[in-house]
């Protein structure tokens, strides 16, 4: 009688389905960034640290970015999302490479020109006699011609210092060269806040008569993921807007948080730059990660007059907020 109660039980069981149903697998997913980590980068690892990925079953790793560029790996399938720039998104668009944006880190562009403040260089004009150090690219020249222009200087009167990827303050104290192109929130506050070297910068920003705003950096990836899983893109988006809204409330806690994800960082520097970024991440009562036509467009305009695009771009196709949190 026991053998056969044992034996009903079993074949009850094996009705029921067994053992509870496993969990669903994650879904991997290969974020690369722009740079090597840094503030901009805290919304990503704050959501990371918090499980906030793996609570809504994605496996997110992140790389740093490729030699060939982030779109080239994005669109290669090499990265499934990545973080880049309006100046490099809209040429490789221009080239064929199938990649779209589809959030802004930051609405407003915190880059600047700066220098060490003994050598005077506090409004574009003043780049005139000056050594700028950066990578020898058409848009450093363009960008630095058009606000010196603007300003009433000659930008002819400017050189130009072909130097890579080096520490700029460290090369400006050297006498390498006078100016350099960085974020304010990050290397400017690194010598101010950290260093105590005393700077001057030219936001961007400031002159937006003479240039206009562009996104940098945004958040792209490959339109055949847009087109084939748009699930998946709506939840990392999700997740990665979660964290970035964490950084706009409790910066403290995001600093924390990117300290954590990557202890090489100079804690000192990562909150400093947190905090400088809470209130940048996003505009006056709109959500993070939106985009606006208007800015592409404007700045699609510049990059074809200075003859930056092989082909003309269609800058309305290229960024889209349909993978953004709704309401």
């Amino acid at each position: 009688m026991v053998a056969v109660l044992t034996a009903l039980a079993a074949l009850g069981v094996a009705a029921c389905g067994g053992t509870a149903p496993s969990e669903p697998a994650a879904r991997p997913v290969t974020l690369m960034l722009n740079w090597t980590p840094n503030a901009h980068h805290v919304g990503i690892y704050a959501a990371l640290a918090e499980g906030w990925y793996a609570e809504a079953g994605i496996d997110l790793t992140v790389v740093e970015p490729a030699d060939a560029g982030v779109e080239q790996a994005v669109a290669s399938g090499a990265a499934d999302i990545g973080l880049a720039q309006a100046e490099s998104l809209l040429p490789a668009r221009a080239a064929g490479v199938p990649v779209v944006s589809v959030a802004a880190v930051l609405p407003v562009n915190d880059s600047a020109l700066f220098a060490l403040a003994a050598d005077g260089i506090d409004r574009p004009r003043d780049l005139q006699g000056a050594r700028y150090g950066g990578f020898g690219g058409a848009l450093e020249t363009e960008i630095i011609s058009r606000l010196v222009a603007c300003d009433g200087g000659d930008p002819a009167a400017v050189q130009q210092v072909t130097l890579g990827n080096v520490d700029y303050l460290a090369g400006m104290q050297a006498d390498q060269f006078d100016v350099a192109w960085v974020f304010s929130g990050w290397d400017v506050l690194r010598a101010e806040q950290v260093e105590g070297v005393p700077v001057t910068q030219i936001r961007l920003a400031d002159w937006a008569e003479c240039l206009p705003n562009w996104y940098t950096p945004l958040v792209l990836t490959s339109q055949r993921l847009a087109d084939t899983d748009p699930d998946l893109l709506r939840d990392v988006l999700a997740v990665t807007a979660r964290g970035y809204d964490l950084a706009a409330d409790d910066p403290r806690r995001a600093a924390a948080l990117l300290e954590q994800q990557v202890p090489e960082l100079d804690p000192a520097l990562v909150r400093a730059s947190v905090a400088y970024y809470a209130p940048l991440l996003t505009l006056p009562g709109r959500p993070w990660g939106e985009q606006d036509e208007a800015t592409w467009v404007a700045f699609a305009e510049v990059l074809d007059e200075a003859g930056l695009l092989t082909e003309p771009v269609d800058a309305t196709a290229a960024f889209t907020d349909a993978f953004l949190p709704q309401g």
